[in-house]
């Protein structure tokens, strides 16, 4: 196996372990939440104005799948829905006083996981942090160009 195999197989293989690691430890605490609800609501929670087209971006998901999370979170009361003075056209969203109690939980559980992974991270130095941003900030660039593509090659069939 060539590095370049060992280095993607390496981050599927770090990328499952977290998972599964974290997975019982969330679903016991964010019971009758779906994992991209929750997402939904700690992105809802970190960025003001947060709408649709935004979350479908961010998420790399369809206007209609994020439409579907976002009612669901209004419907069990996570989320609402607002619109600017300004912008009668726009639909927007925020987090209730229960959505920022589901965000407070995952985000503890976050930090949970941090502490438990920091002895790993305590020992990366500077250059060996460099390196590893620079070689993420390449690959997502690359990775962005290739979802551009696409999206450019779906829209023209």
């Amino acid at each position: 196996m060539n590095k370049e195999d060992q280095v993607i197989l390496g981050f599927r293989n770090v990328l499952n372990k977290m998972v599964w690691l974290n997975k019982f430890k969330m679903e016991d605490s964010l019971k009758g939440h779906k994992p991209s609800e929750v997402h939904c609501i700690e992105y809802i929670g970190k960025h003001a104005d947060s709408n649709v087209t935004i979350l479908a971006e961010s998420f790399y998901m369809t206007r209609s799948a994020i439409s579907k999370i976002t009612k669901k979170l209004i419907e069990k009361g996570l989320i609402e829905s607002y619109q600017k003075p300004d912008n009668k056209k726009e639909i927007y969203f925020r987090l209730t006083e229960q959505g920022k109690v589901v965000d407070q939980i995952h985000e503890e559980l976050h930090q949970e996981f941090r502490a438990r992974d920091k002895v790993v991270f305590e020992q990366v130095t500077e250059e060996q942090y460099d390196s590893m941003l620079s070689f993420l900030e390449k690959y997502s660039r690359h990775l962005d160009a290739e979802i551009k593509k696409q999206d450019i090659d779906m829209k023209s069939e």
